[in-house]
């Protein structure tokens, strides 16, 4: 009897290990079957085949839930009135079961990249509310901000409570917006370092005269779509808050909240840095601020508005002082890059030039892929056309290294390239024609800038 009930269950184990195999092999092909056309876009003909393979064997394959997004997407954009919601429904039940059945990819969590295409999805097809987007946004940036990097995304998480809190809801307070402002911005700034480590290893191969490999280019390429898209973003973003956050309506706000967050850092960091940005350094309350901070948590970034604050009081020494001291406590150096590039906007707005050039080199020492660096020292030639030369084809020669400088800028940084191309052409326009190189008989010369360029550019061939 025993050895009975022993060939029955081994019956029934061999009986079910061969369906299974048939089931999985099914599977297999039906997987085939609509990746095949997923990939050339028939998302009609694969449609049947990915829901048996769905249904069936959901964690076969994260193809099931790549592919199924564009499938399902395809579907929603054409349903029929009557089929509209239900597809919306079994849109959004994919995300959920793409985290149920593949939260990670490579071992590496992707829930908040999943849920936030999630919320995406619902902005691109008019679905729930933007209170009930920002939620789904609010979990992805809790749970795996990590992944959260899309540019798009991080740019509506912020919108969607902006647009909440516009629409008079009172559970979102000023505070609170600004505070999500600030994170939003420096996830931003997190993502586009990132990128610039990225770049500036494939930049400094280029500078050495390597030749670069088609991979090389490829990741080049790549990077300045993806940098070109943080600098869009990101400026979308600043234009939002830029009406909520104007000094009349920042310092009645963080003088509410001082005492309560007077030992908190990153809050003390955060309002020094809104209110530098928006020029509100003026009033007492930073002064206030910036002391708290120093001497709660002495910093890089205490010790540079310390030196602000001595720039404004006209100790240009002690000023001075305290930004060497920002840049001595620094130790990531695409930080130290951004305190030295602001450096050099402060002393090119007190009309040191030479300083202003020297940190912006400093700060290219760091990050090579600093676009702005590049622009900064093109405009400051450029704003010396008049005190360098002894001639008028000399004086005017200066846009040409302006241009050149300019044009670096472009070819380092997607994201200001646009503008840094417009900036060249301008410059260009301003130098000598082509006449005036023929007239004065200087084409393929050098001109040599005596004054503080100390530098000489090469005048064009005709």
């Amino acid at each position: 009897m025993k050895k009975y009930i022993h060939f029955i269950i081994a019956l029934i184990t061999i009986t079910t290990g061969q369906l299974q195999a048939q089931d999985n092999q099914q599977c297999l092909q039906n997987l085939s079957i609509f990746a095949e056309n997923a990939k050339v876009k028939n998302y009609t003909a694969a449609y049947e085949p990915w829901m048996l393979v769905r249904i069936e064997c959901p964690k076969l394959n994260v193809a099931i839930f790549s592919y199924g997004e564009r499938i399902l997407k395809d579907r929603l954009k054409n349903a029929s009135p009557a089929d509209k919601e239900a597809t919306e429904q079994a849109l959004l039940g994919l995300y959920d079961d793409w985290i149920i059945n593949f939260p990670t990819k490579k071992g590496v969590n992707k829930v908040g990249d999943i849920l936030s295409s999630k919320a995406q999805t619902m902005i691109d097809f008019n679905i729930g509310s933007t209170k009930e987007v920002y939620a789904i946004f609010d979990r992805a940036y809790s749970e795996d901000a990590k992944s959260f990097t899309n540019p798009k995304r991080l740019y509506n998480y912020f919108k969607t409570l902006y647009d909440t809190y516009k629409g008079g809801d009172n559970s979102i307070t000023t505070e609170m917006l600004f505070n999500k402002y600030e994170e939003v911005s420096e996830k931003f700034e997190v993502e586009a370092t990132s990128l610039a480590k990225k770049l500036d290893v494939i930049l400094k191969k280029e500078e050495s005269g390597v030749a670069l490999t088609t991979k090389d280019l490829k990741r080049k390429r790549i990077y300045g779509v993806n940098s070109n898209a943080i600098g869009v973003f990101l400026k979308n973003l600043d234009a939002i808050i830029a009406k909520e956050s104007s000094c009349e309506n920042l310092i009645p706000l963080y003088q509410r909240n001082f005492e309560e967050n007077k030992t908190n850092s990153v809050w003390l960091k955060r309002a020094a840095s809104r209110m530098d940005s928006k020029e509100c350094s003026d009033d007492p309350l930073f002064v206030t601020l910036v002391e708290a901070l120093h001497g709660l948590d002495p910093s890089a970034d205490s010790a540079y508005y310390l030196g602000l604050l001595n720039d404004k009081r006209g100790n240009s020494n002690d000023a001075l002082k305290y930004y060497e001291e920002s840049i001595a406590l620094e130790t990531d150096p695409y930080k130290k890059a951004k305190i030295l590039y602001k450096i050099a906007l402060k002393f090119k707005d007190r009309g040191r030039k030479s300083s202003a050039r020297s940190y912006a080199r400093k700060a290219l020492g760091f990050q090579p892929s600093l676009g702005k660096a590049y622009l900064l020292i093109a405009n400051l030639y450029a704003n010396s056309a008049n005190d360098c030369g002894d001639s008028q084809f000399d004086k005017r020669a200066v846009y040409w290294l302006a241009a050149n400088t300019a044009r670096k800028a472009a070819s380092v940084d997607a994201s200001i390239k646009k503008a840094a191309l417009k900036t060249a052409k301008s410059y260009e326009g301003r130098a000598p024609s082509k006449t005036d190189i023929f007239t004065d008989g200087r084409e393929g010369t050098s001109v040599t800038f005596s004054c503080w360029i100390g530098t000489s550019v090469k005048v064009p061939k005709l």
